[in-house]
């Protein structure tokens, strides 16, 4: 055990600390130069080509969100407000002792009063594992979800594809739904529980035990092994370093920061900040998430919808815009499938539907039913995408009705007024142009977006390393030292670099995360079957 820990941390920190053999240079340029070859290296190998311009792993992600949703009969739609009713706590009763008792027990069952093999009072204790409600579950989540994706992220997508990226971006978003809802089902149906009530749940579990049930006991070790070493990255690069990134370049802007170090200063801040809070575990992160979410995100979406009130007249010609765009072939059908790709690839990003991260913090809900946390779940990418990245982009296309910056480039960055403006920057300057002194205002959205993002990856990322290294707190220690100093990667390394490693490792999650959805999707139909049919006995 020892020895996989120090060749694991052979290879995480070798890239972070190559940056010392040069003392020439600034810090900041020192540690983007180390890193730079890393993440090209990763990118490389996870998004190979399928066709010119289409990876494979975005192909496996839309046309398996696609099945799922097929095949569970739009549960993206029907059971929308069974999700909702489900939060506000309408079905509370069916996970209690009390009245919910004689309901279960009307319940019709195979044989002898047995639920998938379950007595029914035994069921009943199961409501009693757990460690977080169904809010603070789907809250620690959406914070996972739910951060610079939807800032700077969107920024990315609409300079990079133009404003069809948007229409592309939402439809990713609605798929994204059913996929969340299966992955979300069996990471509660197949978690562990700890002698002292820490749940332990996640892709790794489900896919290990699933396939095991299944007689594919060593192709389910392997899987889920990989998943836990993408997740780690995952928890490093997408729910981290990007988030810091972000956070760090509207800090420097907004306070004038200038200087080889300054990004590295502000990354060591945000890591003590970050710190602090990861160490009180997942019950500390979502006492956190639960207040910090709502208000960041409600916020957010006020600010949104101020600036398009305040231009309603043109909304109208923003989703004309959207649309048609979307399915432009005015660069022929390669530049139609360049605005899907774009938009596609950023919602993945952004809602992580198919990496299967969300499942780690909804296996940790206090139910009975893994179905009803899957319904939970299914909410994320609807809040996260089709809300929340959907007003960004039209804040954007709005702003850019005056012409600011051309679409099209790299979309690393854009110029507006002479000026290079990046991610979250461009955010910022639409904001700007509608809202006085809103790049405070942003500038505080955006760090809170980052740290309650970099929080909830910490909790993801933890999970895979002691399912990897074993559950001991040096294990634990190890894990959130590295994770932090990625935190102040993020801060010196440049953009570029930085997302290109946080999409690699995000996307890099979905191949083994996929082997378990399609093993295990008919027991999540039969644990929806049991859940609903518990509701209707109430």
């Amino acid at each position: 055990m020892k020895g996989r820990l120090l060749l694991f941390l052979a290879a995480i920190l070798s890239p972070v600390l190559s940056f010392a053999q040069d003392e020439a240079m600034g810090i900041d340029q020192r540690i983007d130069q180390a890193f730079a070859p890393f993440s090209t290296f990763i990118q490389g190998i996870v998004f190979f080509e399928i066709m010119d311009g289409v990876p494979f792993v975005l192909v496996l992600l839309v046309l398996s969100a696609a099945f799922f949703t097929v095949y569970f009969g739009f549960v993206n739609i029907r059971h929308f407000m069974t999700a909702i009713n489900v939060v506000r706590g309408k079905y509370d009763d069916v996970e209690k002792h009390g009245k919910s008792a004689p309901s279960i027990k009307n319940l019709k069952v195979d044989e002898d009063l047995l639920i998938d093999g379950d007595i029914v009072d035994t069921i009943r204790d199961e409501s009693k594992e757990g460690e977080v409600t169904h809010f603070q579950a789907l809250a620690t989540a959406v914070s996972g979800t739910v951060g610079n994706g939807n800032i700077a992220g969107v920024a990315l997508a609409i300079a990079l594809g133009g404003p069809g990226a948007t229409f592309w971006m939402i439809i990713c978003g609605l798929l994204g739904m059913s996929t969340k809802f299966v992955e979300c089902t069996l990471g509660v149906q197949y978690r562990d529980i700890g002698p002292d009530g820490t749940v332990y749940g996640g892709p790794m579990y489900y896919i290990s035990k699933g396939l095991a049930e299944r007689g594919f006991t060593s192709f389910g070790k392997i899987a889920s092994v990989l998943f836990a070493i993408f997740c780690i990255g995952g928890s490093f690069g997408g729910g981290n370093a990007a988030q810091s990134n972000q956070a760090t370049i509207v800090l420097k802007d907004l306070l004038g920061l200038e200087g080889a170090g300054a990004g590295a200063g502000i990354g060591v801040v945000l890591a003590i900040l970050v710190g602090i809070i990861i160490i009180g575990g997942i019950k500390r992160i979502a006492s956190v998430t639960e207040k910090v979410v709502p208000l960041m995100a409600g916020l957010y979406l006020v600010a949104c919808l101020y600036i398009i009130l305040s231009n309603f007249t043109l909304l109208d010609d923003a989703f004309g815009l959207i649309f048609s765009e979307a399915f432009s072939m005015k660069a022929g059908i390669g530049g139609f499938f360049g605005v899907m790709l774009v938009g596609f690839t950023r919602a993945a990003f952004s809602n992580e539907a198919g990496a299967g991260s969300a499942s780690i913090a909804h296996s940790a809900v206090r139910t009975k039913y893994s179905a009803s946390e899957g319904l939970v779940a299914l909410l994320e990418p609807f809040i996260d995408t089709v809300v929340i990245c959907t007003m960004t982009a039209l804040v954007i296309i709005i702003f850019n009705f005056g012409g600011a910056f051309e679409y099209g480039g790299d979309g690393s960055s854009v110029m507006i007024d002479g000026v290079s403006y990046e991610g979250a920057g461009i955010t910022s300057k639409a904001f700007a142009e509608f809202i006085p002194y809103s790049n405070v205002f942003l500038t505080i959205a955006v760090v809170l977006f980052a740290v309650s993002t970099m929080i909830s990856w910490s909790y993801y990322g933890l999970q895979s390393w002691i399912y990897l290294f074993g559950k001991s707190k040096a294990a634990e220690i190890t894990y959130k030292v590295i994770f932090c100093l990625f935190i102040i990667i993020g801060a010196a390394a440049s953009m570029q670099s930085i997302w290109g490693f946080s999409d690699a490792m995000i996307f890099a999650m979905i191949f083994p995360n996929m082997v378990g959805l399609f093993f295990l999707f008919p027991t999540v139909k039969k644990q929806l079957g049991r859940y609903l049919d518990a509701i209707k006995a109430l």
